[in-house]
């Protein structure tokens, strides 16, 4: 049976408080430590795919399509702005 992360963690917290001379009062310390370390190997040993979610890529708009756009819309705009209203109706 494969050890849980918690008794993982706590084989090393252990391992550490000796390491250190088994001196009372540091528990949580040598917890966060040995939490640290278990977590980073486990992070470590993912699939680059896992770790982090692909993202889309946007296709890429030359600055030229982009300023001919812009030009198409502007003419546009302007052409309509100097059309003649039919007769009855108005702008708002």
């Amino acid at each position: 049976m494969a050890p849980t992360l918690e008794s993982r963690i706590r084989e090393r917290a252990y391992e550490i408080w000796t390491a250190h001379g088994r001196i009372d009062g540091q528990a949580d310390r040598h917890w966060l430590e040995a939490e640290r370390e278990i977590l980073a190997t486990a992070a470590s040993s993912l699939p680059r795919a896992c770790a982090r979610p692909k993202t889309t890529k946007r296709r890429a708009t030359s600055t030229k399509a982009v300023k001919t756009a812009s030009r198409t819309y502007r003419d546009r705009k302007a052409a309509a702005d100097l059309e003649p209203l039919p007769t009855g109706s108005h702008r708002s």
